[in-house]
């Protein structure tokens, strides 16, 4: 499915209003855009929707906003990943992005610490 101008532009807009936090980039996949910084996924552009990284640490802050987790549909099931709605201030606010972005970041950092304590078979 290609990719439209609108949605090459908000990820554009998402990405400029993330620089506050570091070198943040987009990188087009899945029909959407990942969120990057330092080689690292914290965000997920889908139908211009930003989806912010989750783990157990920080998901509850999302969910008391009453903010939904991304899912999709996989053979008639849907499937929820770690990725919840950005908040609605966040959209407009560069304070408020770096918080909730800052926070995304941070899930990417413990998931890889953990990836890389994992043992190799």
């Amino acid at each position: 499915m290609a990719i439209s101008a609108e949605e090459k532009e908000f990820a554009s807009y998402v990405v400029d209003l993330c620089q506050t936090i570091g070198p943040v980039r987009s990188k087009h996949m899945f029909g959407g855009f990942g969120i990057f910084m330092e080689d690292l996924m914290f965000g997920l552009i889908v139908g211009n929707e930003l989806y912010l990284k989750v783990d157990d640490v920080i998901k509850r802050d999302f969910e008391e906003l009453g903010l939904e987790a991304f899912g999709y549909n996989k053979n008639g099931k849907i499937m929820k990943m770690s990725y919840y709605q950005a908040p609605e201030e966040a959209m407009d606010d560069n304070e408020v992005m770096a918080e909730w972005a800052n926070k995304a970041y941070g899930c990417a950092l413990r998931a890889a610490a953990k990836k890389s304590r994992k043992p190799t078979k």
